[in-house]
């Protein structure tokens, strides 16, 4: 098969590491070619804390993925959380020297690197500038102002800001578990993109991604983000909790979690008791599920209520940023049974479960279009679109004839075949200058 055609996403969690290989298909869905996964063991709360266990769990997940597909990975898309993540607004402008002119993509790029020279915190660096709406000489809410004629080009723009260590320390372990490192992007966005519609991004909706060691939001309104942010706790901490509090050990309690946890106490009888073995040859312990139920829905309700506050704050309850879709729960902490529920009686916003499938193969692997692979899934979507390609070579060369290439061209609609122009975006151009960065850093 041809090399240029596969993409691969790299999900580096607090709890497991994913690979996942896949190509676009001819109707535009994303075919899973080959997945793998791995115990994450040097991550807490999204930010690598030990690089010598990081790098092993990649390359236990990547090996897996390699021999679940016969492919060989070159080069990945890596998402990037934790809570050192934080967002801003901005506003900036430029003036055009020949408003006699019209706008084009280097007025735009122009007008991002500026956003990009902004002076951040100590340690700290732009990860994502991402435009809202532009104004032209006051001319204000214009989505896409290439080919309109203007001299001052203003736009709102949504800053995401990060530790630059942390990010160094991701880059760090992709090129020594023998990677290339293709794009960064923020796991919040990697998620919306997998499991959102673009009807919800339009009418408004709040993503909330459980995952073990940190929940992400991205709040969207007309078909743009509004909101990120990242809240330093997980399923993780619930965990903790159940150990804590029934005395076991963090192997049972995670099983206790997933097979008996609910959110909802009142779901549960008084009588319902589960039986756990006892270490080395003590007695087993008897626990309640009313009282696993009340420990767990303690710190769900604490989750809760600062993803709420998070909300409140991008201000969900002015008329024109109204949530019309509500929330959508996604990651491994959304299967907790009775969450939708919960969500709903404390924020008062419809909420559905949000499943990565909507762009995936009809024949994808079941397992896939799980919400614990949500931020995979969209890390593999951003790297079929960024055309990172060249990312896996094939073993076999056999049918290297066989298939003629494509490269670079798509089919319209009516059919017609039409170069893609990708247009390299401010953000792919960091992500060279950081990769320049990590090769001089050795």
């Amino acid at each position: 098969m041809e090399q240029g055609k596969y993409s691969v996403g790299l999900d580096i969690g607090t709890t497991k590491i994913v690979a996942i290989i896949g190509k676009e298909n001819e109707y535009g869905k994303i075919e899973v070619l080959g997945i793998g996964k791995s115990k994450s063991l040097g991550v807490h709360r999204g930010v690598v804390n030990n690089i010598t266990q990081t790098i092993k769990s990649i390359q236990q997940a990547v090996e897996e993925a390699e021999i679940n597909s016969g492919l060989k990975i070159g080069s990945v898309v890596v998402g990037i959380a934790g809570q050192h993540i934080r967002s801003l607004h901005h506003s900036d402008y430029i003036t055009r020297p020949d408003s006699e002119e019209v706008i084009n993509e280097d007025d735009l790029d122009k007008l991002c690197n500026q956003v990009y020279k902004l002076v951040m915190l100590p340690g700290e660096e732009i990860i994502h500038v991402l435009p809202q709406e532009y104004k032209v000489d006051g001319q204000a809410e214009i989505k896409e102002p290439i080919g309109m004629y203007g001299g001052r080009l203003e736009a709102n723009f949504h800053v995401v800001v990060g530790q630059v260590s942390s990010i160094k320390n991701v880059g760090r372990c992709i090129k020594s578990a023998g990677l290339d490192l293709g794009n960064i992007t923020l796991e919040p966005l990697a998620s919306s993109d997998a499991v959102l519609s673009q009807e919800e991004k339009e009418a408004g909706v709040a993503l909330i991604d459980i995952g073990g060691g940190t929940t992400d939001l991205a709040i969207f309104k007309d078909g743009i983000i509004r909101h990120t942010a990242v809240i330093p706790f997980g399923g993780g901490v619930i965990t903790e909790d159940i150990k804590e509090g029934c005395s076991i050990i963090e192997k049972q309690a995670e099983l206790l979690k997933i097979k008996f946890g609910s959110a909802w106490p009142g779901e549960n009888k008084d009588n319902e008791i589960v039986s756990i073995p006892g270490l080395r040859g003590r007695e087993p312990k008897e626990i309640t599920l009313k009282n696993l139920s009340k420990i767990i829905h303690a710190r769900v309700v604490e989750i809760i209520e600062q993803v709420y506050v998070e909300i409140k704050n991008y201000g969900h309850e002015e008329q024109k940023k109204k949530l019309i879709a509500g929330i959508v729960l996604t990651g491994g902490g959304s299967q907790l049974k009775h969450l939708k529920q919960l969500v709903e009686y404390i924020t008062g916003m419809d909420t559905r479960i949000g499943y990565p499938n909507e762009h995936l193969a009809g024949d994808s692997d079941e397992v896939v279009a799980s919400p614990l692979y949500a931020t995979a899934v969209g890390l593999l979507m951003n790297a079929v679109r960024s055309g990172a390609k060249g990312q896996v070579e094939e073993e076999e060369q056999e049918s290297f004839e066989q298939e003629a290439v494509f490269a670079g061209h798509e089919e319209d609609t009516r059919g017609n075949t039409k170069v893609r122009q990708e247009r390299k975006s401010v953000f792919d151009k960091w992500s060279e200058k950081l990769k320049d960065f990590l090769d001089n850093a050795e």
